[in-house]
């Protein structure tokens, strides 16, 4: 295990180290520079490069104010360097259209552009990604109880509590629902984002929330990292239920919740189902944080599933990769078959504190 995780973290430093060395290359070739400014920015690219392993790392382990501040400055520049890097590539396209037109001098204007370009867009997905929206549907569900039309319940997915998103962020949130009032909270997966934090002090901000009918938590991959036990144990003395692979009613609604690891398993995921005794014939949702595996909800007779986890890929050019990955699931309300799927794009960031291409959302559905 521990071999397998070394290969995985050289695997991701070669890759951050390559896009760092491209991003200086492309600016020193083009762009120009003496000796003495080569070396210089040559060791300030260097140690860039490894900060965000090095932060991650301490990260997992210590939660103090240097290593938040270090671990938000890496992840910060994370999101810059993706831009600088797909900066990179237009450059040298741009260049050899201008070379091949027998413009010779547009190295510097191309690059000083582009990486200009960069930055700027950077900057607006750190202001985007701090602007939670408020996304409103409406659900028709087949054998929905008459007493149920017309309410509301409130999604929200993918916080990432951590050393980025912190105290601060989690009593807006908390705040929001407060003011929007829903009859029902589905908090799908990923709630913390696994490293070192004061879970208990976290999740004692959701004490403030109070609903008619519950707030209900399911496990993501963030939470599995390691024993998911202290989130369940934190969030449990908060007043959130806990829905651990199991199925409760809510005034006659079906309210099913999967983790994400029993979620990967389709032998798992259809065993977990199965166990929950679900009742075609009566209105059901189920909160999974991914949408994996949808033939099997829908052949349990799911009426609607509740998922994040994909951020719908939170930057570009990561969000064309998640339309790749999920299609049509990755991000919206979609139906498989007879059932009815919403893939929110999440209301927090992992990595880079940006959106670019996506906004941080809380979804308000209402059930006709």
């Amino acid at each position: 295990m521990r071999a397998r995780f070394a290969v995985f973290i050289a695997i991701v430093q070669s890759i951050l180290f390559l896009g760092h060395l491209i991003i200086y290359g492309t600016w020193i070739e083009l762009w120009g520079a003496d000796s003495e400014t080569k070396l210089t920015l040559g060791i300030v690219v260097a140690v860039l490069s490894v900060t965000f392993v090095t932060s991650s790392a301490l990260g997992f382990r210590y939660s103090n104010a240097g290593v938040r501040a270090f671990y938000r400055l890496a992840a910060t520049w994370i999101g810059f360097l993706n831009f600088l890097f797909c900066a990179s590539l237009l450059s040298w396209a741009v260049f050899a259209l201008c070379w091949v037109v027998g413009w010779h001098g547009a190295g510097r204007p191309i690059v000083g552009f582009f990486y200009g370009a960069a930055a700027a867009i950077s900057v607006y997905g750190i202001l985007n990604a701090a602007h939670t929206r408020v996304r409103r549907i409406s659900v028709k569900m087949p054998n929905l109880p008459a007493w149920w039309r017309g309410r509301t319940a409130a999604l929200v997915s993918d916080l990432h509590l951590g050393h980025v998103r912190s105290f601060g962020f989690v009593r807006r949130i908390v705040a929001t629902l407060v003011a929007l009032a829903p009859d029902v909270v589905f908090i799908a997966g990923d709630l913390y984002d696994g490293v070192a934090v004061d879970v208990e002090g976290l999740a004692g901000e959701w004490s403030e929330l109070k609903t008619p009918l519950g707030v209900f938590f399911v496990a993501g991959n963030h939470e599995e990292f390691g024993s998911p036990a202290k989130y369940f144990d934190a969030v449990r003395r908060a007043g959130v239920h806990v829905l651990n692979n199991e199925m409760v009613s809510a005034d006659g609604l079906q309210i099913v919740g999967v983790d994400y690891r029993a979620s990967v398993s389709s032998k798992y995921f259809t065993s977990v189902l199965e166990k929950a005794r679900i009742d075609p014939n009566r209105a059901s949702i189920l909160v999974s944080h991914a949408p994996h595996h949808l033939e099997i909800p829908e052949g349990a007779g799911i009426s609607l599933q509740v998922s994040g986890h994909t951020h719908h890929g939170q930057l570009i050019p990561f969000t064309w990769m998640v339309d790749r990955i999920f299609g049509p699931y990755a991000y919206g309300l979609h139906p498989f078959g007879k059932m009815m799927v919403y893939t929110s794009c999440g209301a927090g960031t992992w990595g880079p504190p940006m959106r670019v291409g996506t906004d941080p959302e809380i979804v308000m559905i209402t059930f006709e």
